[in-house]
């Protein structure tokens, strides 16, 4: 996440028609629903990151036989590779969303329909045999490059060793052949009962095995993943070349996998001189004799993997019985999954059967803290987050009885929501998320499909009854944080007569630190507009603007001003803002009412008409913005007028992943056509929500007042 206090490059820019077109046309390329024809992809992949899913709602009622109400995308896309599910949105003949940008890596998923019916994406060729409802995309980067395909004919081979038992899969190098005098040491993935081609479809273990062969960072081997036992290992001495001595010998494994190799190298010390537990869960150093090994070396992802407590244990019972061993360190970005275990697999091979001088943890990678334990149940308010970003969210007992229950929050990339399930811990349900990024982050509970809002936590928002929130604290959360006691402006609710609406109003208005009604000169003042379905309440419980403005005040970036947030949910704005609000405004603060001392801004529907405002009354705000909004149609728009009487006017866009996006394009279009100067931010990473429009306030206030 970029800094708070600089984000990215912002910068002037002036978009040529060629340019605009061109915009367009990502935009729709990404966005708009595509023709349900069977053959047609659900899923598209954009260079950078970004899942775009298309569902027919005509397949997905023909697979499920009835009609579909809802549309939902599984997959491990949450925090530490977490599974987690993106609902999508139904436009016309599809269910469809944008997910993104993801990091470099695999990714598996499935459509799930009315929340219980898998569907396989049957425009996907890929498949993970031990989920046949899954499929799996790749995204290409500098950090999955062990995870991409080698060149056609440049990799080993992969084949099925049958045998009295069962049966296993078999990787040897480029150029291994079965004649000849040459033998090969061996590595045993045990999978402890689980698929073997598990770590084909899910693990990637060909992909890494042929790209560290063809960069000779690995020793030729021959892998053999399966059930490890004296079957397999005879099957494989009587097929394959291998030395059969224990120092020609390595045994490795994930999750069970990874604790039957624990118990293979330190209870049989005489059969594997190289073992590797990735998340396993044994906890004792058994063993009748100390393993002279070359090498044991422990993996473990962080605190939401259950080997984070295992390994705690397994290591002080190692130091008690004086058996050597490295350990990778802590994970920091993944659990117990498929991404944590590539990266072990990719850190342990080139450690086998050769001697290496780095026996230290993987770059990143962080010490054991302890054992890691969350509040006993029934501790409040609710969640619980560490400092290094775990969050715990336990519900009341009221739900024992429930079948299931989510959290459903702004935790995906860029601040999209994500479902993630609990789990029954008791008559309560529990489970910790993480890490999150320092920021401020919103959600609500899912109840066997009910949306509630969580009892235990005392935040509220006005608009959203089953919202809550929380902040994860850190630097780049530092604008969103509360001032020290007493340092800050203050927030105060401001009544007024609506002549629209016929209603008494309400406005919440902030006046810096040391405001004084008496000033020789009155203050400038800047109207804050939210969006569609929000309320005046809005900007203060989730965009967070008293901290940002108490922040930047306190920082030395903005000018003493007065900053009111009012109700925008009228039939006619402009006037609501000249006659009602700004009037209400004047009377009761010491602020100018000169257009150059007056700034308006907005978010969505209040962007919206914070254009509406400027078309009809062009140089009466002398500072305009407009937050994930389009200008509309120029018909009729005073450019002149425009261009003479504002100082500036600045457009903030989210990424593909806000539905504006593709418009917007078509604003600054119309802006250029029209001849109109504007400041382009340039795209604020982040969907159509809070997450961007906090980092629009954060750039816009300093800004305001200085030309």
């Amino acid at each position: 996440m970029p800094s708070l206090e600089y984000h990215g490059r912002s910068r002037v820019l002036r978009l040529t028609a060629a340019i605009t077109a061109a915009l367009v046309a990502l935009a729709v390329a990404v966005l708009a629903p595509r023709p349900a024809i069977a053959d047609t992809p659900w899923l598209a992949v954009s260079e950078d990151g970004y899942a775009s899913f298309t569902v027919p709602v005509s397949a997905v009622e023909a697979a499920i036989g009835g009609s579909v109400s809802s549309v939902l995308i599984e997959g491990n896309f949450g925090p530490s590779a977490a599974w987690a599910e993106f609902g999508l949105t139904r436009r016309g003949d599809a269910f469809s969303g944008v997910l993104g940008p993801l990091k470099p890596g695999l990714y598996a998923y499935q459509v799930t329909a009315d929340e219980t019916k898998g569907v396989k994406d049957p425009t996907n060729a890929t498949t993970v045999a031990s989920k046949p409802l899954w499929s799996t995309f790749f995204v290409a980067g500098e950090q999955a490059a062990p995870l991409a395909d080698v060149p056609e004919g440049q990799g080993g081979t992969v084949e099925t060793l049958a045998y009295a038992k069962g049966s296993a899969l078999v990787w040897t190098p480029r150029g291994y052949t079965g004649k000849g005098a040459k033998k090969y040491p061996v590595l045993y993935l045990d999978t402890a009962g689980a698929a073997a081609g598990d770590w084909l479809d899910l693990g990637r273990a060909k992909q890494i095995l042929d790209n560290l062969s063809a960069r000779k960072a690995i020793e030729p081997m021959v892998v053999v993943i399966g059930e490890t036992g004296k079957e397999l290992q005879q099957a494989v001495a009587g097929r394959y070349r291998v030395h059969r001595g224990p120092a020609h010998q390595a045994i490795a494994g994930a999750g069970e996998g990874g604790t039957n190799a624990l118990r293979a190298a330190l209870g049989h010390p005489a059969e594997y001189a190289y073992a590797g537990s990735f998340s396993g869960l044994l906890t004792e150093a058994a063993g009748k004799h100390k393993p002279h090994l070359k090498l044991l070396r422990l993996y473990t992802g962080n605190v939401t993997d259950p080997a984070y407590n295992a390994t705690v244990k397994l290591t002080k019972a190692l130091d008690r019985a004086r058996v050597s061993y490295e350990f990778d360190g802590v994970n920091p970005d993944a659990g117990a999954n498929w991404n944590a275990w590539q990266e072990n697999l990719i850190d342990f091979l080139p450690r086998l059967f050769r001697d290496v001088r780095d026996h230290g943890p993987s770059d990143g990678h962080g010490r054991l803290k302890g054992e890691f334990a969350p509040p006993p149940p029934g501790t409040t308010p609710t969640p619980f987050v560490t400092d290094d970003g775990f969050v715990t969210f336990e519900t009341t007992t009221e739900f024992a009885a429930a079948k299931q229950v989510k959290v459903w929050a702004n935790w995906a990339p860029g601040g999209s929501w994500l479902r993630i399930h609990l789990t029954k811990a008791g008559d309560r349900w529990r489970g910790t998320v993480g890490p999150l990024d320092p920021w401020f982050y919103y959600y609500k509970l899912m109840v066997d499909g009910v949306s509630l809002k969580d009892a235990s936590n005392p935040t509220k928002v006005t608009t959203e009854q089953t919202w809550s929130t929380f902040l994860v604290n850190g630097e780049q959360a530092r604008l969103l944080t509360d001032v020290p006691e007493g340092q800050g402006g203050k927030v105060e609710p401001l009544t007024y007569q609506s002549t629209v609406a016929n209603q008494e109003r309400t406005a919440l208005v902030w006046t810096p630190p040391g405001y004084d009604p008496d000033r020789a000169e009155p203050y400038p003042v800047f109207f804050l507009q939210h969006g569609g379905g929000q309320n005046y309440t809005d900007w203060t419980e989730m965009g967070r603007a008293k901290q940002i403005l108490d922040h930047h005040f306190l920082d030395g970036k903005i000018v003493p001003m007065v900053v009111v947030m009012g109700n925008g949910n009228v039939s006619d704005f402009n006037r609501e803002l000249l006659e009602n609000i700004a009037p209400a405004a004047k009377a009761r603060y010491n602020i100018s009412d000169d257009p150059s001392q007056q700034a308006l801004a907005g978010l969505s529907m209040g962007g919206g008409q914070t254009f509406g405002m400027l078309k009809a009354h062009p140089g009466r705000f002398a500072y305009i913005a407009a937050f994930s909004a389009g200008f509309g149609s120029g018909a009729g728009v005073d450019a002149e007028a425009i261009n003479s009487g504002t100082k500036l006017l600045r457009l903030y866009i989210g990424d593909q992943t806000d539905f504006v996006y593709p418009g917007f394009a078509s604003t600054l279009a119309t802006l250029d056509d029209l001849g109109i100067r504007y400041e382009f931010d340039g795209v604020t990473p982040g969907p159509h929500g809070w997450d961007v429009w906090q980092k629009n306030l954060i750039d816009l206030a300093p800004r305001l007042f200085k030309r």
